[in-house]
């Protein structure tokens, strides 16, 4: 089931499933909104989303409140996450799933929202995307290719392919707007050559390993997996999360994986993911794809937990392409 895309003069209702919307600068909110008009859009707010707790979110009643409110109303178009953080599946059990069933609609975010839109894929086939945050388009410099891979996504119906980005950032943004650092991207890396096509699952890794053993796991068999992870994650930590992932039923019906880039903290060089891998005999024979722009560098493509994609990688060259969103 592919939610109603986007149009301009449509409503994106930004509510915080996570982090609250309280710890996000006034300033950083204008720079977003402004981004949100450009293209054609009007933003409202969670009624309790800036409701903030000792852990810089809210509780399950207000987290869960504001879901369900915006699901259910026939203005909201689309719901998109102030931003992410560490305590998103603890509202899992209490999200009404026949609420959204009846009324399906666009829901993105990404970093620890894997957790909620795998499981909304999950239980209700709903399609919901890996994407920015509201929080994300507050930047002011370097957002380009994250708005157009936004508007393919959630505001056409084409398939599109996804280029690599001309150059991307690990830089704390949010604190100096003015004095950012870009990198020249010289493209995807080829781990493994291959075709596939499947289901799209995935986002953060550790969080979507959250769901492992629960009704709300997606079924892992047919899929194209896409993972990443952020600077807590070192080389030994990514390792053995994807080693669990590798585990779980399904998996040896997995088609692909695509895995978004490294922020530098985590100190995986492209030489250490490819060993890593390596050990790996379950990916012996599957394309494997790396550096790809999505996770916690910017900038970043949106893409379908639930869509259809294709990645192709042969004689180093590796492409893309998302066919159904």
């Amino acid at each position: 089931m592919i939610p109603i895309k986007l149009v301009r003069g449509d409503e994106v209702r930004v509510i915080a499933p996570a982090t609250s919307m309280h710890v996000i600068t006034e300033s950083l909110r204008e720079i977003a909104l402004r981004n949100f008009s450009a293209l054609g859009l009007k933003v409202s707010f969670g009624r309790r989303s800036e409701e903030c707790d000792e852990f810089d979110s809210s509780s399950i009643e207000a987290r869960i409140e504001d879901l369900h409110e915006a699901f259910a109303d026939p203005q909201v178009k689309a719901v998109l996450t102030a931003l992410g953080g560490y305590n998103c599946n603890q509202l899992l059990r209490y999200v009404d799933v026949n609420l959204i069933r009846e009324y399906p609609k666009i829901l993105c975010g990404y970093s620890d929202i894997t957790a909620l839109g795998n499981m909304i894929y999950a239980k209700t086939g709903l399609v919901t995307y890996s994407g920015p945050h509201f929080s994300t388009f507050g930047m002011q410099l370097g957002l380009d290719y994250t708005l157009k891979y936004f508007q393919k996504c959630l505001m056409d119906e084409a398939p599109f392919r996804v280029e690599a980005s001309p150059e991307w950032s690990d830089d704390p943004w949010y604190r100096d707007q003015e004095n950012r650092s870009f990198i020249k991207n010289e493209g995807y890396l080829v781990v493994h050559e291959g075709e596939a096509e499947g289901t799209i699952l995935g986002g953060n890794l550790c969080t979507l390993n959250l769901l492992q053993g629960t009704e709300y796991m997606p079924v892992l068999a047919g899929s194209l997996l896409f993972v990443e992870d952020d600077y807590e994650s070192k080389g030994l930590t990514f390792d053995r999360d994807l080693q669990s992932l590798i585990h779980q039923p399904g998996f040896d019906e997995v088609r692909g994986l695509v895995i978004g880039r490294f922020q530098k903290e985590s100190e995986i060089p492209s030489e250490k993911l490819i060993r890593m891998i390596a050990t790996k005999r379950e990916l012996d024979g599957m394309p494997v794809i790396a550096n790809a722009d999505f996770g916690h560098t910017t900038p970043q493509f949106t893409f379908p937990i639930g869509g259809k994609g294709k990645i192709t990688a042969r004689n180093g060259q590796a492409k893309i392409e998302i066919l159904e969103h």
